[in-house]
């Protein structure tokens, strides 16, 4: 098996192809993975005989041809630039979100045996403000910042590509992904990551929503498992809709410090103060209750409760749960 990976360097993504080359196969019964073709600015340094590692532009055609020299059976599509720095540099959005998105979707299409394509998506397709009462499948989105809106094209030509028979992709909507480093990498939504880290080192934490904000949460690894499990579906089990919001636990910032004290313990609670930004608290802290039946249904899960969310996004060993219900 011939797989592909794009941001194969990105905090995401790195997770996956060490989850990936672990297994050595996308399912149980599947066939061996015998090339890893992981593609980002500069070239993944991975020690591994099954990897090619190709650093380039993915919105660049010379580089892309490096990438298709032979034919993939799955390519998770993951490369993109992120909210904040697409709302910032619109071009420079449109040209790896869109363009280089619509380009490597083409290229997979040209091939003789459509590929299983896993496009990681966003919530970010739906805009804000959020319905009130929840989100579900049946949500219309409405993307209110440049991020949402590219994704939501790439949903929508994966959709059709797939409905022509010329890709079998499926596009997951992500939560917030935690912990990401504490590093800059133009994510607005960053304060929901650097609480974990801060609060683990027994830092003060200044949190830019209030204590009762919600948010979407998913650990890295909870992720890269609902990835590899996309990558893996049967066909026969795929209905027609190619683009679904996944499950993810919906915490309040209270809660998700108990969940951080129920490790470190209750005097972090004392190390949290709050200063709430009302545009970021709009944008990533007034999320409703979620439904998701159609990924449910599919086999897709979310980390189960926030002690567990908390051990997996920090790799708290013995204390995660990966995956549950």
């Amino acid at each position: 098996m011939r797989i592909g990976v794009t941001g194969a360097s990105g905090f995401v993504a790195s997770a996956l192809v060490s989850e990936l080359l672990a297994r050595g196969r996308l399912t149980g019964d599947g066939a061996p993975l015998r090339e890893l073709v992981l593609a980002d600015t500069r070239a993944p340094e991975v020690d591994d005989p099954r990897v090619i590692a190709l650093g380039g532009d993915i919105s660049d055609a010379a580089f892309r041809a490096r990438m298709f020299e032979k034919p993939f059976d799955a390519f998770f599509h993951l490369a993109a630039i992120p909210g904040g720095a697409a709302a910032n540099d619109y071009a420079l959005g449109w040209r790896v979100n869109v363009e280089a998105t619509v380009a490597l979707f083409e290229a997979l299409a040209a091939q003789a045996k459509p590929a299983r394509l896993v496009f990681s998506s966003s919530i970010g397709v739906f805009g804000v403000p959020l319905p009130r009462q929840r989100v579900d499948d049946e949500t219309l989105p409405l993307p209110t910042m440049s991020y949402g809106a590219q994704k939501l094209i790439g949903e929508t030509l994966l959709a059709d590509l797939s409905r022509r028979g010329m890709v079998d992709g499926l596009a997951v909507r992500l939560p917030g992904i935690v912990a990401r480093p504490r590093v800059a990498g133009g994510h607005l939504s960053a304060y929901m990551s650097n609480i974990f880290h801060a609060l683990a080192a027994g830092e003060a934490f200044t949190c830019p929503v209030s204590a009762d904000a919600t948010s979407w949460f998913m650990s890295r690894a909870c992720c890269v498992d609902n990835l590899i499990h996309a990558a893996g579906l049967p066909a026969a089990r795929i209905g027609a809709r190619r683009a679904f919001n996944l499950p993810a636990l919906r915490l309040s910032t209270t809660e998700l410090v108990d969940g951080i004290a129920a490790h470190f313990g209750g005097h972090v609670r004392g190390l949290v103060s709050y200063e709430p930004n009302a545009a970021l608290q709009a944008q990533f802290g007034d999320y409703p209750p979620i439904a998701t039946p159609i990924a449910d249904g599919l086999g897709f899960r979310h980390d189960g409760d926030a002690a567990a969310l908390v051990a997996n996004a920090l790799g708290l060993g013995a204390a995660a749960t990966r995956g549950a219900a």
